[in-house]
């Protein structure tokens, strides 16, 4: 989910304000900016120019490095989850390219459920094994240093 950057600033903006328990229109008179203009700007709906920022964060007697940096922790924890959430997406995929695969395996099958990253965790059924496949896996070698 993409967030613009004038809705996180409003959402940040209507958040100061309503924790002080003050009104738009205090805001709006203190700040000298109209009451319709705030509400958009709060809604997200128009763009606020830097010094409008200004005068708005010093009503709000809110410095406006710490609303850009609380604005920018806001969009950077929802672009974390977007990609958490994309990761998520990615892994159900290949699991079905895993379960694609296993479907066309020779030799024997895979288990379902058994999932790692081990040869433990892999299964082989030796009913439809191959003379091929009849060898022993060994522990690596130690070497002396």
């Amino acid at each position: 989910m993409t967030v613009l950057l004038r809705e996180a600033i409003g959402d940040r903006l209507r958040h100061a304000r309503t924790n002080q328990r003050r009104t738009l229109r205090d805001i709006s008179r203190a700040a000298k900016v109209s009451l319709g203009y705030l509400s958009e700007v709060e809604r997200g709906q128009k763009e606020a120019s830097s010094e409008l920022l200004a005068s708005i964060c010093e009503a709000l007697e809110l410095p406006l490095g710490e609303l850009l940096h609380n604005v920018a922790a806001d969009i950077s924890a929802l672009d974390t989850v977007d990609v958490a959430a994309m990761a998520e997406g990615e892994a159900a995929k290949g699991e079905a390219k895993r379960r694609e695969a296993a479907d066309q395996l020779e030799g024997g099958r895979m288990v379902d459920g058994m999932i790692g990253n081990d040869l433990a965790d892999l299964r082989v059924s030796p009913q439809r094994m191959g003379p091929a496949l009849r060898t022993t896996i060994h522990a690596p070698k130690m070497v002396a240093a």
